[in-house]
């Protein structure tokens, strides 16, 4: 009984002036949080966030829907369905991608050919309900004209045109 007496006594004169001593040295330090809402931290070059298509300079979408880019896909988080426009020319008519199943590797951007899908920078992914994390193609194609500069560097600028 007096051992514990002595336990109890012990913590209180020598652990509280411990700890007090740890709370005061760091009370008046610079804090190392940021105001989050308005000033954002800058992301890694290499981070993938959210997904996006590119579009050519003339406002048309660079998918031709060739089905690499689900191919690629592990986790099988991404369904199109091609079409063909007026011309002739193939387009995904359905573009989704389940971002709940993405494990954004990237590898869907390695595999396609006409460098239509890329991985931005964007980290704010939260939302309300299941349904909204399913994006569709008008969610992910690029505002035409472009105002700022893309995440990544498009090597083929302009559309290849294929005699048939």
């Amino acid at each position: 009984m007096w051992r514990t007496f002595w336990d109890i006594i012990k913590t209180t004169f020598v652990a509280l002036p411990i700890g007090l001593y740890t709370t005061f040295r760091h009370l008046f330090k610079k804090p190392v949080t940021k105001k989050y809402p308005r000033v954002k931290s800058e992301m890694a070059p290499r981070y993938r966030g959210l997904h996006y298509l590119e579009r050519y300079e003339d406002g048309s979408e660079r998918c031709v829907c060739c089905g690499l880019c689900a191919a690629a896909c592990p986790a099988d988080a991404i369904y199109m369905e091609p079409a063909e426009n007026e011309k002739g020319e193939r387009y995904a008519a359905v573009y989704e991608i389940n971002l709940i199943r993405c494990i954004f590797c990237g590898f869907c951007e390695e595999a396609c050919p006409e460098e239509a899908i890329f991985l931005g920078h964007e980290f704010e992914l939260a939302d309300d309900h299941r349904d909204k994390f399913i994006y569709d193609k008008e969610k992910m194609l690029v505002d035409h004209p472009r105002k700022d500069r893309p995440y990544k560097t498009l090597h083929r600028r302009t559309r290849r045109h294929y005699d048939v």
